[in-house]
């Protein structure tokens, strides 16, 4: 290998004389339906790469990233380069956020080896090794361009010589044209993800659960013998900022009424659970309600990965912490902070509401015990109905006393569907839990997602409007007037395009402050 002196170097003009750009914030294009002609093309990173949609000579669907090609020459180039620069870069300073200063250092280095190699490229040539470069050394390698694609949902990876899959916001499973080709690199790429995720990976640890820098969720394996075909991985990608409750009535994930419906039941203080399959749209969800807690209530969240993000000052975020070393005879590891230990702790916090990202074990004691003495909760599970909801909470190994599990008012149902031929999410159900006995639970199902018109049916019987008049004193009438206005003023916001998270979270804040201002100022009073 060459050694290179660490010192910094111009490459003469005669070789490169212009800097390196490059675009990582492309706009969001519009994409056109699906259709058997459909064949797009949208930038991902400019002006390096770009998208291509389309369907085969077989019929399928699949999505190819289209990065610069490289000639055998420039790739030779590029692996002296890529060794090169890893013995003169400072990694501490790739970590900084600064992107400009970032590429301005990359290119230092790059031109620091190319004349200690005297070679001469061409600006073409140097463009296409720079953007490698900074791909590989401060991006996700191969993954990258996919990563900035702001329509893909999920990434994933079953391993060596099968083609990477995607899901896709707009035409949803898609097969795209990267391959891990050798276990090694493979077994590397999840190294560096464990790595970015803060995590460690190895033959005797050999399964990764973190979250990237972005947020995006990580699951993934290190060996073969835990999946056959080599190490995987899947990436679940979220948006960085979350989406406001107007974004889901412009899906029609959901409707006016049963957000204003939810909003009162948030303002006062009852307890929310979302279930429903993987990627039905839970967290989401869980998010969405968040915007409807007063502006100075004190909100704890507890997670295991990180994927609540909450527009709120008042918030405490907390996750779980791995341990070290080996289990001890209770199961715990050395350093080990559960998510019980967690939901213990925030119950002396002093919280407003406490937000649980996922339900899983004996942490749900902990939280129902806690909506049963006055701490209102929200928290997602993985169930298809409320039926197995309770029986999930009921039998091994959360085993809650139907006395507790009564504690929970009312349960959002969501459900990943296909409406008109469109893999669609929706609110499938509102359900409100009158009474739990042991294995049978008494409901009232105000609100109905209907697949056959696509429209939310709902009812006039309200059981959790009763309770709030019987805990509140408030009357029907006024119920009825406030549930009514805040549904003017949702669709109000739909109809003026107010979407942004940052403007609806500020018109719900002020509509606690003063809400005959807000209805006035959009026309409803």
């Amino acid at each position: 290998m060459v050694a290179f002196k660490k010192k910094e170097a111009e490459i003469e003009e005669k070789r490169v004389d212009s800097s390196f750009k490059i675009n990582l914030n492309v706009a969001v294009p519009k994409l056109p339906d699906l259709t058997e002609d459909l064949n797009v093309v949208y930038p991902l990173i400019e002006p390096y790469v770009q998208a291509h949609i389309y369907h085969d000579s077989a019929g399928e669907l699949v999505y190819d990233l289209k990065e610069p090609v490289l000639d055998k020459k420039e790739e030779e180039i590029l692996v002296l380069l890529e060794e090169g620069i890893k013995e003169l870069i400072n990694i501490s300073f790739i970590a900084i956020k600064d992107q400009e200063a970032i590429i301005d250092y990359l290119e230092k280095n790059v031109k620091v080896i190319l004349r200690e190699l005297g070679m001469r490229i061409t600006k073409e040539t140097y463009f296409k090794l720079m953007y490698y470069i900074y791909r590989d050394f401060v991006g996700l390698g191969n993954i990258e361009a996919i990563m900035r694609d702001y329509y893909v949902e999920d990434i994933e990876c079953n391993g060596v010589n099968y083609p990477v899959y995607i899901v896709h916001r707009k035409y949803r499973n898609l097969k795209t044209n990267m391959i891990f080709k050798s276990m090694e690199e493979l077994a590397n790429f999840v190294e560096r993800l464990a790595q970015k995720c803060g995590k460690y990976v190895s033959y005797a640890n050999p399964i990764l659960e973190g979250s990237l820098p972005d947020g995006s969720r990580v699951s993934a394996t290190y060996s073969k013998d835990v999946t056959s075909r080599g190490p995987s991985f899947v990436i679940r990608k979220f948006t960085k900022e979350p989406w406001s409750p107007i974004r889901l009535m412009q899906l029609g994930t959901v409707s006016p009424e049963i957000l204003a419906y939810l909003w009162l039941l948030i303002d006062h203080q009852f307890n929310v659970m979302g279930i429903g399959g993987t990627g039905t749209g839970k967290t989401t969800m869980l998010n969405v309600l968040a915007f409807f807690v007063p502006p100075s209530a004190r909100i704890v969240s507890i997670e295991d990965t990180r994927e609540i993000n909450l527009l709120h000052d008042n918030w405490l975020p907390s996750v779980a912490r791995e341990g070290l070393g080996v289990a001890n005879l209770t199961g715990a590891k050395y350093g080990e902070v559960s998510l019980f230990d967690l939901l213990k702790e925030s119950l002396r916090q002093n919280p407003d509401y406490v937000v649980v990202g996922e339900v899983r074990g004996k942490e749900a004691y902990v939280l129902f015990q806690g909506m049963a003495s006055g701490h209102p909760s929200f928290g997602t599970m993985h169930a298809d109905s409320v039926g197995t909801m309770i029986k999930r909470l009921e039998t091994n190994p959360i085993n809650l006393s139907p006395t507790l599990v009564n504690a929970m008012d009312v349960v959002c149902v969501m459900a990943k569907t296909k409406f008109k031929d469109t893999i669609v999410r929706r609110l499938k159900d509102i359900v409100e839990i009158i009474d739990v006995e042991r294995g049978e639970a008494g409901l009232n199902i105000p609100f109905r997602w209907d697949p056959a018109t696509g429209r939310f049916l709902y009812k006039q019987h309200l059981e959790m409007f009763n309770r709030i008049i019987s805990k509140s004193g408030v009357t029907m009438q006024y119920l009825s007037k406030e549930w009514d206005n805040r549904t003017k003023l949702l669709i109000k916001l739909y109809q003026n395009n107010i979407f942004d998270f940052l403007e609806v979270q500020e018109i719900i804040n002020n509509y606690y402050k003063n809400p005959q201002k807000i209805l006035k100022q959009f026309g409803i009073v």
